[in-house]
């Protein structure tokens, strides 16, 4: 089943109070002024929607979006123009990349790490971002923690009806793995669509994530919990986010 094909077209109205990227994006700007990362070329991984993409975007004079869903890398086009931000997207596999270009921040918000379910695979994905930041680069991204997966969103049934969209989300946790089967009723005129959507996370904990990191020759600088500087990081934190060079 083909990830945020149906999907994205309604994702942002789903999502909509759930996440505070101008908040987040201020968060990262401060952290790469703070490190006097150069302000010239940004590249959004896994940018979906581009939500974040476009917020950061304003303080960049390059950006660049990577997503492999053309669905989403459409919508992000259509909010790239509403701000008048001349961006580049591109539809590539993260674990991949091959853009020939370097840059001084890049992204990859969302817990889109968690998606790469190989070990070897992330390994890939941290040397492709390696390959492609400035030496006085920062990357940053989060993951959806161990406790999260396993606790919150493993083998559980989540509900949502406003009556034009509703969905049932129904997880299984198993070998580290949850599996997220979304199925959606979308209102067209005086009928429902169905669609179904199919999403699996695996959960890393800390000590692999970092293990990986120093492998590929990164260095952690802060870790920070939900993109808040003044939250530290606990046992029962649902986002983790590393910033590294």
């Amino acid at each position: 089943m083909e990830c945020y094909k149906d999907f994205a077209h309604i994702y942002d109205e789903l999502i909509q109070g759930d996440f505070d990227y101008k908040a987040w994006s201020k968060v990262i700007v401060d952290i790469c002024k703070n490190n006097n990362v150069n302000f010239n070329y940004y590249l959004d991984l896994a940018c979906g929607t581009g939500n974040l993409t476009k917020e950061i975007a304003k303080s960049f004079k390059h950006v660049w979006g990577v997503d492999i869903s053309d669905d989403m890398l459409m919508e992000a086009d259509k909010k790239l123009r509403a701000e008048n931000i001349k961006g580049t997207l591109i539809n590539q596999d993260i674990c991949c990349l091959d853009l020939n270009r370097k840059f001084d921040l890049i992204t990859c918000c969302l817990d889109s790490t968690n998606y790469i379910l190989e070990e070897q695979k992330v390994e890939e994905y941290l040397r492709s971002v390696k390959k492609h930041l400035n030496e006085n680069g920062i990357f940053i991204f989060d993951i959806n923690s161990y406790y999260k997966l396993s606790q919150i969103m493993g083998n559980n049934i989540f509900t949502y009806d406003d009556g034009d969209v509703v969905y049932i989300w129904e997880n299984t946790f198993e070998d580290e793995i949850v599996d997220m089967y979304l199925t959606f009723f979308v209102k067209d005129d005086e009928k429902y669509i169905r669609f179904d959507e199919e999403h699996l996370e695996r959960a890393y904990k800390e000590l692999k994530i970092e293990e990986l990191l120093s492998k590929c020759g990164f260095t952690i600088l802060n870790k920070l919990s939900n993109y808040d500087i003044n939250e530290k990081l606990n046992e029962k934190s649902e986002r983790i986010v590393y910033i590294v060079k």
